[in-house]
């Protein structure tokens, strides 16, 4: 019983005290390894855009919609951390979940966002990446190899953990 409390109590600790604003628990990731779907969608500015862009370097994919609690939630959080590690050969990419392009302009411009935001009206990034629960995340090395994938919210300190020793490497 008191090994069943520690392991409890280690849960909420690690994983409680690393929250998302608005109530949200941040997710764990899944260490995983297979390439990097091939993508091409549009930005915000309506020009094609691809993954294979960021060849050589280390990008957050994350699958957002504007409706989404959670995903609003963790914006400022991907935007603060963007800001503190594009310097080091990184890069977020907010890919929006089938919102017409003014809604996400407007969310864009309210969270602020410096990272590149892509549009998705076919919801294409969802499918590529086999995972219909948003948010979802996925970091890319340089070699093009998806190392991570998380199914929720991201705290500072997840991505702290996670994606920082990767950026070192």
């Amino acid at each position: 019983m008191a090994g069943a409390l520690a392991l409890a109590y280690f849960f909420w600790s690690e994983v409680g005290a690393s929250n998302v604003p608005g109530g949200f628990e941040s997710a764990i990731p899944l260490a995983v390894d297979y390439p990097a779907p091939k993508l091409n969608l549009k930005d915000l500015d309506g020009q094609t855009v691809s993954l294979a862009d960021y060849a050589g370097q280390v990008v957050l994919v994350n699958n957002w919609a504007y409706w989404c609690p959670p995903c609003r939630a963790e914006m400022p959080i991907l935007e603060r951390y963007y800001q503190d590690h594009q310097v080091e050969n990184f890069t977020i990419i907010g890919i929006e979940s089938g919102g017409p392009a003014q809604t996400v302009k407007y969310y864009a411009e309210q969270y602020q966002l410096t990272f590149p935001v892509w549009l998705d009206p076919k919801i294409k990034a969802v499918a590529a990446f086999g995972n219909r629960s948003l948010p979802n995340s996925y970091v890319i090395d340089g070699d093009g190899q998806v190392r991570l994938a998380w199914t929720g919210p991201i705290s500072r300190a997840m991505l702290e953990q996670f994606v920082t020793p990767l950026l070192e490497q």
